[in-house]
């Protein structure tokens, strides 16, 4: 199967035309997808097979005025008929790369401690889970 990765950038947007199922969470919206591409910190790769998007990695990258600038994986995601074929490695690896270039010193991810195939992804890319920690999300 041949599989191209490329990062997406502006002008990109009628990739998003045809989107495999379950590589994201929600179906894409256009001017939340315009809005996300035209941040510059904001980056995503996606996985393409015969035009259609089948996978995707978004991650933001994080700047701070007193620690290292890091790379924030925010979203991985493949439809569930290619999963466990290298591709979410694949784009990951790549993401990685990019945030080196970027001067990211370090990345991190998270995921539901139920998220097995995630969990083991990621432990396999950059060894034990990290610390623990609690998410509260606030409506604005």
């Amino acid at each position: 199967m041949l599989v191209e990765f490329r990062q997406v950038r502006q002008g990109d947007e009628r990739l998003f035309e045809r989107v495999a199922e379950d590589v994201f969470d929600e179906p894409i919206d256009a001017r939340r997808l315009a809005a996300y591409l035209a941040e510059p910190s904001h980056h995503m790769i996606v996985a393409l097979h015969d035009g259609w998007i089948v996978g995707q990695v978004m991650a933001v990258v994080h700047r701070h005025p007193d620690k290292a600038t890091e790379l924030y994986i925010d979203e991985v995601g493949v439809t569930p008929d290619l999963q466990r074929q290298g591709i979410g490695r694949a784009m990951l690896d790549r993401m990685f790369a990019l945030g080196r270039n970027l001067g990211c010193s370090e990345a991190w991810v998270g995921t539901e401690p139920d998220n097995v195939p995630a969990r083991a992804l990621y432990a396999e890319r950059g060894g034990p889970a990290g610390e623990t920690f609690v998410m509260y999300v606030v409506d604005l």
